[in-house]
């Protein structure tokens, strides 16, 4: 209690203990209001690791059901994969909508045969599904091979 020039007291209350309340509100109410975000999150997470780190039948599950099954990943393609390694990954710029998300990835790959490093660029299509709520790939995994 804190005395007052007219000898009355008063309570002070420090003002983060009144902002606290306003906190959780606008927290909470951000939270709310991004499920489809924190989804894509984890989609495009699960993406960049998958790829970072040569897991490509690991990525193919995580292409749309439709573009797996119009194209087909065959043992050949496969093997192609296993001649290089993900050296870097790093996004650069990305753009979300209602349904679709387009990110824009610079990728560093070492052939493994010859030792030499190269990078590229790619962009990923995101696309929502409602009725699983998954987000989905669908621009294929990386042609690591164009313009060689």
């Amino acid at each position: 209690m804190v005395p007052t020039p007219a000898g009355n007291t008063t309570m002070r209350i420090p003002l983060r203990w009144l902002l606290i309340p306003v906190l959780v509100a606008l927290l909470s109410a951000c939270a709310s209001g991004q499920p489809k975000m924190s989804e894509l999150d984890k989609a495009q997470y699960a993406w960049s690791g998958a790829i970072r780190w040569g897991d490509f039948e690991g990525a193919w599950n995580l292409l749309e059901p439709a573009y797996r099954e119009a194209h087909p990943l065959t043992d050949l393609e496969l093997s192609r994969y296993k001649q290089i390694q993900v050296s870097g990954y790093h996004e650069l710029g990305s753009q979300v909508l209602a349904e679709s998300a387009r990110r824009e990835i610079e990728i560093g790959v070492i052939n493994r045969n010859t030792m030499a490093e190269r990078t590229l660029r790619y962009t990923e299509v995101w696309r929502y599904d409602p009725a699983t709520k998954h987000w989905w790939i669908a621009s294929g995994l990386p042609d690591f091979w164009a313009g060689e």
